[in-house]
């Protein structure tokens, strides 16, 4: 978030050299507050890009196997323009390259899903998907936890779809 705020800033000098550009080639007919009105300008169009640019910045350093699901588009009061264009402020994806089918229930599948945010670390957690009775559960590691508390999905769930894709659920 520092370094958005230097290229922010940084921006800003840079709209404010255009202006100076602009009012020396009109002969200072451009008027004085063009200068900062454009540096403010140029500062709102590089955040507003920022904004739209992360989701598939974030989605483009994937690593193979891993595959978004879902993704929340988000329109807001004090961005007037996402009413036009809604902005994707978080996402899920799974690992679907390195998820597990269990040996003993076929049907049901151990995958990480990973929670995206902007202006958030991603966060890691582990979910196992019954595909046969369209369901999940957290995973957990010890034996003192090893009853799974099921959450309904769904069936045409991106995270049940995609993670129990080529899945033979008929055991």
């Amino acid at each position: 978030m520092f370094w958005e705020f230097i290229s922010t800033i940084f921006a800003g000098l840079g709209g404010a050299g255009i202006a100076l550009l602009i009012r020396h080639l009109t002969k200072k007919k451009a008027p004085v507050w063009f200068i900062p009105a454009f540096a403010g300008l140029t500062m709102l169009s590089f955040q507003i890009l920022g904004e739209y640019d992360w989701y598939p910045h974030q989605a483009s350093l994937l690593p193979k196997g891993v595959v978004v699901v879902k993704t929340v588009q988000e329109k807001t009061l004090w961005r007037p323009w996402s009413y036009i264009y809604p902005q994707t402020v978080r996402f899920i994806a799974a690992d679907v390259g390195h998820s597990a089918i269990n040996q003993r229930h076929p049907s049901w599948v151990l995958v990480d899903l990973y929670f995206f945010e902007r202006h958030h670390s991603a966060k890691r957690v582990t979910q196992v998907i019954d595909c046969k009775n369209d369901a999940r559960s957290n995973f957990f590691k010890t034996a003192q936890d090893s009853t799974f508390a099921w959450h309904k999905l769904k069936s045409d769930d991106p995270i049940l779809t995609t993670v129990c894709a080529g899945i033979d659920t008929a055991h």
